[in-house]
């Protein structure tokens, strides 16, 4: 029963700007990204892995790099892992997307959405499911393997796994450059850990309009008159 690390790729300029990369070209790990990859090549440094698996894109090869360097394996790449085809939404604002109609139903009712030029969730849990499947059977019992992919592509696996409806898979969190592990029993899949994540930290939330206000008249009276 391999056991499958799956890797969220991790931070860029797209996530920064709040902006949804899809597969658009020449997307790169940013300095905090690269920052991410190291930690996680020490995190995962004496781990017995024997093969290490990506998603084409270049964000996620980037991640796998430095652990495939400490260990002395290769960066595979498995074209199933790929990034969402988002079609025409990439590239956009979240800003901007949020005032499309189609929305709305991509987080109420994914399991029906197919995105304009692009693939539906339902296409992407299955050709996600089919290729993990695919590389534990190229593994013996108790192999190590880390997959290195997007954060929808492992949601969208680990509720298949976990046998969730669709329409729930939002409410899984995968962060960037966390780690979700998956057991392949022979009678099921077992998934032990979610975004695992070193360093967890809670943010509190951003101040409301009217607090920075107050922050913003607070910062005036302690200046006082110039």
């Amino acid at each position: 029963m391999p056991t499958l690390l799956l890797i969220r790729h991790g931070d860029n300029e797209f996530i920064a700007r709040n902006k949804l990369a899809g597969r658009l070209p020449g997307v790169h790990l940013n300095d905090k990204g690269r920052q991410q990859a190291a930690a996680l090549a020490v995190l995962l440094a004496q781990a017995p892995l024997k093969a290490i698996y990506s998603s084409p894109m270049e964000r996620a090869v980037e991640t796998a790099q430095p652990l495939a360097a400490a260990l002395g394996l290769e960066v595979q790449v498995r074209p199933q892992l790929i990034e969402l085809n988002y079609g025409r939404w990439q590239g956009r604002t979240f800003k901007q997307l949020a005032r499309i109609k189609l929305w709305k139903t991509v987080h109420d009712n994914p399991s029906v959405v197919r995105f304009p030029g692009g693939e539906s969730f339902v296409e992407v849990q299955q050709r996600v499911a089919a290729e993990l499947d695919a590389i534990a059977a190229l593994h013996g019992d108790d192999e190590l393997v880390a997959c290195f992919s997007h954060g929808d592509v492992i949601r969208l696996a680990v509720a298949y796994y976990l046998q969730m409806p669709l329409n729930a898979y939002q409410r899984l969190s995968v962060q960037t450059c966390s780690i979700t592990v998956l057991v392949h029993n022979k009678e099921h899949v077992a998934v032990p850990h979610i975004n695992q994540v070193a360093g967890f930290e809670i943010k509190p939330p951003p101040p409301k309009k009217e607090e920075k206000k107050a922050q913003a008249h607070a910062a005036a009276a302690a200046v006082g008159p110039a």
